[in-house]
């Protein structure tokens, strides 16, 4: 974004406006400096019930946030809207983070364990999810599976190019449909143009259900459709953990 932001030495409170960074910053061990997250932030479960709540992602409770007087808020340009970021960086740091592919998740990572003293913890983190994703090198197809990752319904909407989940869907061998824009709003007859191998619908931000997959399945007969856990695909914290493993379960399913 361009600015130089002038953080505390140590952070004491902290408000969270991602969900995956939100689990990041517990599982790096700062939970008790959390004074706010978003209501969308809700692992760790436990944690989720009793933190103090500051709105949507793109609907943030500004006053609710000044009130909290937090010495750093933590947020990313794809999840939150641009006015209400500038309007809490008149009152507060703000560090933003920018991802569309592991190596910048990885970064994101540790750049929040060098602002809040947590670099081993960053580090080892960091070590264990590369060790996760090594597994799904040795595990590549001859010819990936030309790939639909939708995200939304009425209208469909796709996981284009330049986006985190499209990183990951190569990673796991598969080649995604979509090659133009990040996330593109599909008719019909689009959907049916683009002839995919293989449908993965995700649980969020739509929930799709397994009565989506029979409707589809109308309109693409030749596609092989599956329900997915989208924190898999688009969480880019700690949750890059379990992604790997979750990964190849799905490619086993195929």
């Amino acid at each position: 974004m361009g600015r130089r932001v002038a953080v505390p030495e140590v952070p004491k409170r902290i408000v969270s406006l991602v969900p995956s960074q939100t689990e990041l910053l517990y599982d790096l061990g700062l939970g008790g400096r959390i004074v706010g997250q978003t209501l969308f932030c809700i692992h760790p479960a436990e944690q989720f019930k009793q933190a103090t709540k500051i709105g949507g992602t793109k609907k943030l409770q500004i006053q609710k946030i000044i009130d909290l007087q937090p010495d750093l808020i933590i947020g990313n340009k794809e999840e939150n809207e641009k006015s209400q970021i500038e309007e809490l960086e008149r009152h507060f740091p703000v560090w933003m983070s920018d991802i569309t592919d592991l190596p910048q998740a990885l970064q994101m990572i540790r750049g929040i364990g060098d602002i809040c003293h947590k670099h081993q913890e960053a580090e080892k983190l960091i070590e264990d999810i590369e060790n996760e994703f090594e597994k799904l090198v040795k595990k590549q197809p001859v010819k990936p599976m030309k790939t639909l990752y939708l995200i939304w319904k009425d209208p469909y909407m796709a996981a284009g190019a330049d986006t985190f989940i499209t990183d990951v869907l190569e990673r796991a061998g598969f080649a995604n449909a979509v090659e133009t824009e990040r996330y593109p709003e599909l008719t019909e007859m689009e959907l049916h143009r683009l002839s995919p191998e293989l449908v993965l619908l995700s649980s969020e931000p739509y929930p799709f259900k397994e009565k989506h997959i029979q409707e589809l399945q109308i309109l693409l007969p030749e596609a092989k459709i599956l329900l997915v856990d989208g924190e898999m695909f688009s969480w880019y914290g700690s949750r890059l953990l379990k992604t790997a493993e979750y990964l190849l379960r799905v490619k086993v399913v195929l």
